[in-house]
């Protein structure tokens, strides 16, 4: 199963230049880097990051990333992947942005 992670342009070049991240803000409070899945990636573009410009969508290997991901229930008690370790760069599948559009950020065709 594919896992979406979104990053803004600052967090998205640290990934690049350090090969690891413990995420953004609010992962490194919450102590886990939060994922979506493909039905979840849009209310969350949605919910945490309207308005915004510049963000990349990240696409991940659920089963790659073994134990240290689990399933927590969050918004409206659904289960979302949660990732108890670093953001390896080595562990994206692909990265693409997230364009807004008219309607909010336009997800790629592949999500």
């Amino acid at each position: 199963m594919v896992i979406y992670k979104i990053l803004r342009p600052g967090e998205w070049a640290a990934l690049l230049a350090e090969r690891e991240t413990a995420g953004a803000p609010v992962d490194v409070a919450d102590g886990f880097i939060h994922f979506s899945t493909a039905a979840q990636v849009a209310e969350t573009a949605a919910k945490h990051f309207a308005g915004e410009d510049g963000l990349v969508l990240l696409a991940l290997d659920a089963d790659a990333l073994g134990p240290a991901l689990k399933w927590e229930p969050s918004r409206g008690g659904a289960l979302f992947p949660h990732f108890y370790g670093p953001l390896r760069l080595a562990d994206v599948i692909w990265s693409e942005p997230l364009p807004r559009g008219r309607d909010g950020h336009v997800l790629p065709n592949r999500v």
